[in-house]
């Protein structure tokens, strides 16, 4: 219980915290994947893995395959928590992403791996969590193996949950042109004040015992400035956008005898570390909708329903992001 009194302290201070800020981001070095294998689960579902060069390792994509393949389609990226999906707690273990998807002429992929990496690229390896080169990957290296392997028609759009729920805001900034929609599930967007700061902190260091000072270096860097959404938010303009939270209270999915999926955490934990945590993206949240609205960038945001940070929630945001989604992909 001290552990879990700490955690949810450290979290409420980093509320408190308030943003600021200016950016300008830089050009990444173009790099090309390979294609290793396609293992063929189903008919619908695919293992497809790609070898890195800037992470020197083969990366395994968990795919589902369009309803119809007759011709080209597009292409739906979506990206897991911390675990990376690496433990579990995935977007096809946790909801019925396949069910829904069956029906609908769509590429899915689901990239296993990135363990607290925020899915950037880090600038220099770090002795607990490796080498993460995951922005240089998803934007670089491998939409063409996979367009390629998927005969896909090169329209991308990106989702993300949690840690990569503010990746995937700023992989569409660093990458202009490569996705026309990106859909921002309980996350933070904000990465250069101390509320996003010590959020990142506090994820990468006391659960995963990162450095890091090893992904975008110390405070002062501007590195932090680059990779941050909330500041760099005129560069969102003309992507389909979609942002949803809940508000961190108890919804209908935290009550004793709901049916959840398995793996899920102890309901008190639920309840009250994901209570915390989706408060405080909940915060997060409300100010990037203040943000794009001052700027004239539409966007549809779907906040105040009460609930916490936990899967069927992302389940039901998946479905209500779905036609921000498909307007991205089809429009």
């Amino acid at each position: 219980m001290k552990t879990v009194r700490r955690l949810i302290l450290a979290i409420t201070a980093v509320l408190l915290l308030a943003p600021t800020t200016v950016a300008v981001a830089e050009p990444a070095t173009a790099a090309v994947g390979t294609l290793d294998r396609i293992e063929q689960v189903d008919d619908t579902r695919w293992d497809v893995y790609v070898y890195s060069p800037s992470m020197d390792r083969v990366i395994q994509l968990q795919v589902l395959r369009p309803a119809d393949t007759s011709v080209p389609r597009p292409t739906l990226y979506m990206l897991n928590g911390a675990g990376g999906g690496e433990d579990g707690a995935n977007w096809l273990k946790q909801t019925d992403m396949a069910a829904f998807f069956a029906d609908k002429n769509v590429n899915v992929v689901i990239p296993v791996g990135g363990y607290l990496s925020y899915y950037t690229d880090w600038e220099r390896d770090d002795p607990a969590l490796g080498r993460n080169k995951w922005q240089t990957f998803l934007t670089q290296e491998l939409p063409p193996v996979l367009d390629d392997a998927l005969n896909a028609n090169g329209v991308n759009a990106i989702g993300g949950l949690s840690m990569s729920a503010g990746s995937v805001l700023d992989l569409a900034i660093q990458a202009p042109g490569l996705y026309r929609g990106v859909a921002s599930y309980s996350g933070c967007a904000q990465t250069s004040d101390p509320l996003g700061r010590n959020f990142i902190r506090l994820v990468v260091e006391a659960r995963g015992k990162g450095d890091v000072d090893n992904m975008w270096g110390p405070d002062s860097d501007p590195r932090w400035v680059e990779h941050d959404p909330y500041v760099n938010a005129e560069k969102l303009r003309g992507l389909e956008l979609f942002v949803s939270n809940s508000t961190g209270l108890p919804g209908r999915y935290d009550m004793p005898g709901v049916v959840r999926p398995v793996g899920a955490p102890p309901l008190p934990d639920q309840v009250v570390i994901g209570g915390v945590i989706e408060a405080v993206t909940n915060g997060c949240s409300e100010r990037l909708e203040r943000r794009l609205d001052e700027l004239g960038i539409p966007a549809q945001f779907d906040l105040g329903s009460n609930g916490t940070h936990s899967w069927m929630y992302w389940q039901d945001a998946l479905r209500a992001s779905w036609p921000t989604l498909e307007r991205a992909l089809t429009g």
